[in-house]
């Protein structure tokens, strides 16, 4: 029988912790500066995305790195890489 292969990280995020509120779990919103395809004007596009956190060591306000992940519950399908920098 042959061992299966571990599949590779295909996305990650980075954004900042919004709630921190739930059981191993925080809410992190991703901003992102989309151009306009008539007129010159770039924007902010956020999106909010529910994230693993295993040890609950991030708060809200720190800066943190995430990746896809098997689907873990009706929402959540990221788990947490590393908190960049911590809110102080």
């Amino acid at each position: 029988m042959e061992k299966k292969e571990i599949k590779k990280i295909s996305r990650e995020f980075t954004g900042v912790v919004t709630s921190a509120a739930m059981t191993k779990t925080i809410t992190v919103e991703v901003d992102r500066i989309k151009k306009h395809t008539k007129y010159p004007k770039s924007f902010t596009v956020s999106r909010k995305y529910h994230v693993h956190d295993e040890k609950q060591a991030a708060k809200v306000g720190d800066k943190v790195r995430f990746a896809e992940c098997r689907p873990l519950s009706a929402t959540k399908r990221w788990t947490l890489v590393e908190i960049l920098k911590v809110n102080g």
